[in-house]
């Protein structure tokens, strides 16, 4: 808000109305000596009685000067964007406790294989998924077309389970690697076939599971 100028000329004020008149870019606005536009106690700048609308400066009135006209005619062109709600792709390899999953030259699942397989599917209910990958792998004990065999018998072991469970055959796909991938070091489980080499190696018997679909929002 501004102050408007009456009786202010007649209080000694006519030189700087004389200065607003010869300064055409505050045309309008009495200025002091510095060229600066006179201003109130509080901010506010004083009009000269000629003042008008169509006079004022960013500086004193911003809410009355007009933008060029390109400028105005381009803001009402543009649409307002509304952002779209993103699905963000989420992925999640989850390898279940070997230890529970597989008994030795065995493919179907222990109790407690299951009681994992329950919690994974629990873990998954905020991702609805895309594809479920099933890797099954078995230890080095075996030739190597049995261990490919039986890798996937455990794959497929853990599909069913899952299928139990709900989820839909046409997303889970199963693969068997035999014993091409052991978890256990090359420098450990040593020696020829026994109940303490079959235990240390028990974390090759395993199913590796991959989830890939999207976050579904909370």
């Amino acid at each position: 808000m501004t102050l408007a100028v009456s009786c202010a000329l007649a209080l000694g004020l006519a030189s700087s109305t004389a200065m607003a008149q010869t300064n055409p870019s505050k045309e309008g606005y009495l200025v002091d000596q510095r060229n600066e536009v006179a201003k109130s106690g509080t901010g506010l700048c004083w009009h000269t009685g000629y003042w008008t609308p169509a006079l004022a400066i960013e500086e004193c009135d911003p809410d009355l000067v007009k933008k060029p006209a390109k400028i105005a005619q381009a803001e009402r062109m543009v649409p307002a964007v509304v952002p779209a709600a993103v699905t963000k792709p989420a992925a999640d390899r989850v390898k279940l406790n070997a230890d529970t999953l597989f008994d030795f030259n065995k493919s179907d699942l222990r109790p407690a294989g299951k009681v994992a397989l329950d919690d994974f599917v629990a873990k998954s209910k905020d991702i609805k998924p895309e594809v479920i990958m099933a890797v099954g792998h078995a230890d080095r004990f075996g030739s190597d077309n049995y261990n490919q065999r039986l890798s996937e018998n455990r794959a497929a072991a853990v599909k069913t389970y899952l299928l139990s469970k709900g989820i839909e055959a046409n997303r889970i796909q199963t693969e068997g690697r035999g014993e091409t991938q052991p978890v256990t070091k090359a420098d450990e489980c040593l020696g020829a076939k026994s109940a303490k080499v079959i235990a240390c190696l028990q974390p090759d018997r395993r199913v590796d599971i991959e989830v890939i679909g999207t976050r579904i929002a909370k």
